[in-house]
C-alpha cells in the first residue's frame, strides 16, 4: 500500500520532473553541431600569418573561396559578399595535423564497451580503422580547441594491426569526417629488449626464443601475402583472401609502411624488410632514432617521434635526451612529424612541440612537424599544411604564440572553410561550476 502511495505521487509530479530534466539539459555535455559549408567568401584582415613555406611570418590578408585559399597578400580587396575578419595582432596559421593516436577510438579507456581500437588477432592487413570512428566523441572538441584541425587515427594490436585514416575533427559521422583511407600498413614490431631481474617473468634465453619466433613469424605473414600478390598478378588465385589482398597496394608500392618501434634494432630490422618489397617506410615511436639519425636519413626513412615529454630509456642518458632528440632527427636532414600517441592528450601535443624548441628543434620545425611534414608524411600535402593558394581553407587563429603554454588561446578556426564552434565539454564544465560560487 505504501509503494502504491508513492508511486501515485511521483505520476503525479511527471510533468513538474520533466519540466525539471528540460531545464538541466543545457548543462549535460553536447558536442557543438559542425559547421555548415562555405556559403561565401571570407577575408581574414591583418593577421600575422604562419604560413609555414616562408620564412618569417608576415602581416597579411588571406580570402577564402568555396573552402579554398584564395588568394594571400597585404590588403587584398574583399569582395562583394565577402564577411570580414579582422585579426590584428592575432596569429594565423594552418590547422595542425594530430597524427598516431586512437582519437574517437576510445572514449573511457577503463571501460571496454567504449573503445573500438583493436582486433584480437595477429594479422589484420585488411582493416579499416575509419570505419569504427566516433565523430560524436566529446574528446574530439577538446582536441579542436588547441588547434588540431585533423588526425591520424590508427588501429592498435598484437602485429599486423591494419591501415590507419585521415580525419577531419568536424564532421557528423566517420563519413563526413574522412580525409584520406589507406594511409599507411601498420605494423608493431617484436621487440628486441630482454627484461633482467625482478620485472622479468622468464629467463633471457627464453625471452630471445620467444623474440625470434616473432620474427620468423612477421617474415612467414609477408611471404604468405607476396606469394597471394605474385599469384594475383599471374591470375591463379581462385578464391579471395581478405587479409592478402588488402595487402595487394603495398607489394605495387602504392601502401607505406608504418612500423612502431624504439630500438635500433627494431628500426634496422624494419629497413631490411620495407628495402626488399621495396616500401616507403615511417618510423612510429622511434625514442632511439636519434642513435641512428644519419641511416635514416639516408635512407628517406620518416620518423612519427611519440616522446616529447618523454624521460630517458637509460640510467646513464641526459636527462633531456628525449627532449633533444627531435632536434638531433632533424639536423640530419630526418622528415619529422611530432605525436603523442594516445587520444585525450593529444591536446597537449602542441604545448609539448614548443616544449622541444628549447632543447634544439628551431620553432619554424616544429611547426612544420605539426603541418606541412606531417602533411608530407601521410601524402596529403597538395591539400593541407600549409596557408598557399589552392590549399584546404583549414586555419587556426590564436591570441598569442600557438605553443606557449601562456600566451596560447585559440579564437577561431575554420575546417575547409567551415566555421568551428570551439566549445568544448571542458569549457562547459568551466561555466557550470563557476556558477556555482556565485550562489
Amino acid at each position: 500500500m505504501k509503494m502504491q502511495t508513492i508511486f501515485s505521487k511521483l505520476c503525479g509530479r511527471l510533468p513538474a520532473l520533466f519540466v525539471a530534466m528540460t531545464v538541466a539539459l543545457p548543462v549535460l555535455a553536447v558536442n557543438p553541431v559542425p559547421g555548415t559549408p562555405q556559403q561565401h567568401p571570407i577575408l581574414l584582415q591583418n593577421a600575422l600569418v604562419h604560413t609555414v613555406v616562408d620564412a618569417e611570418p608576415k602581416v597579411q590578408d588571406v580570402l577564402l573561396v568555396d573552402g579554398k585559399i584564395a588568394a594571400i597578400g597585404p590588403q587584398l580587396q574583399a569582395p562583394a559578399d565577402a564577411e570580414l575578419h579582422d585579426l590584428t595582432g592575432k596569429h594565423l596559421y594552418p590547422g595542425l595535423i594530430a597524427l598516431i593516436n586512437q582519437l574517437g577510438l576510445i572514449e573511457v579507456e577503463a571501460v571496454r564497451a567504449t573503445r573500438d581500437d583493436r582486433e584480437t588477432s595477429n594479422t589484420n592487413p585488411d582493416l579499416r580503422v575509419e570505419v569504427a570512428f566516433n565523430a560524436d566523441s566529446v574528446v574530439i572538441p577538446t582536441i579542436r580547441s588547441n588547434g588540431f584541425s585533423h588526425s591520424l587515427i590508427y588501429p592498435s594490436g598484437a602485429m599486423i594491426t591494419g591501415r590507419s585514416a585521415l580525419m577531419q575533427l568536424d564532421g557528423w559521422n566517420w563519413q563526413d569526417a574522412l580525409v584520406q583511407s589507406d594511409v599507411g600498413l601498420h605494423i608493431n614490431w617484436p621487440s628486441m629488449t630482454i627484461r633482467t631481474g625482478w620485472r622479468a617473468s622468464q629467463s633471457p634465453e627464453k625471452q630471445r626464443e620467444q623474440q625470434q619466433q616473432q620474427l620468423q613469424q612477421l617474415n612467414r605473414y609477408f611471404e604468405q601475402a607476396h606469394a597471394y600478390f605474385k599469384a594475383e598478378q599471374a591470375g591463379l588465385n581462385h578464391g579471395l583472401d581478405s587479409r592478402w589482398h588488402r595487402m595487394l597496394p603495398f607489394f605495387k608500392g602504392e601502401l607505406p609502411l608504418f612500423v612502431h618501434a624504439d630500438d635500433p634494432r627494431q628500426i634496422r630490422q624494419a629497413m631490411l624488410l620495407a628495402k626488399h618489397y621495396q616500401a616507403r617506410l615511417v618510423i612510429v615511436g622511434g625514442r632511439d632514432s636519434w642513435r641512428m639519425a644519419d641511416e635514416l636519413a639516408t635512407a628517406n626513412v620518416d620518423v612519427i617521434y611519440t616522446a616529447p615529454f618523454g624521460l630517458p630509456t637509460r640510467g646513464d642518458e641526459a636527462y633531456d635526451q628525449a627532449f633533444a632528440a627531435p632536434g638531433i632527427l632533424r639536423d640530419a636532414g630526418v622528415r619529422l612529424a611530432l605525436s603523442l600517441d594516445g587520444f585525450w592528450d593529444t591536446r597537449n601535443l602542441v604545448f609539448a612541440s614548443g616544449h622541444v624548441t628549447r632543447y634544439g628543434l628551431s620553432q619554424t620545425d616544429a611547426l612544420k612537424a605539426l603541418t606541412l611534414d606531417a602533411a608530407r608524411i601521410v601524402g596529403v600535402a597538395d591539400r593541407l599544411g600549409s596557408i598557399e593558394v589552392g590549399k584546404s581553407a583549414s586555419l587556426v587563429v590564436s591570441d598569442g604564440d600557438i605553443f606557449d603554454y601562456l600566451g596560447h588561446r585559440v579564437e577561431r578556426m575554420w575546417i575547409d572553410g567551415r566555421p568551428v564552434d570551439l566549445d568544448n565539454r571542458h569549457k562547459q564544465l568551466h561555466r557550470r561550476y563557476q556558477q556555482r560560487y556565485q550562489q
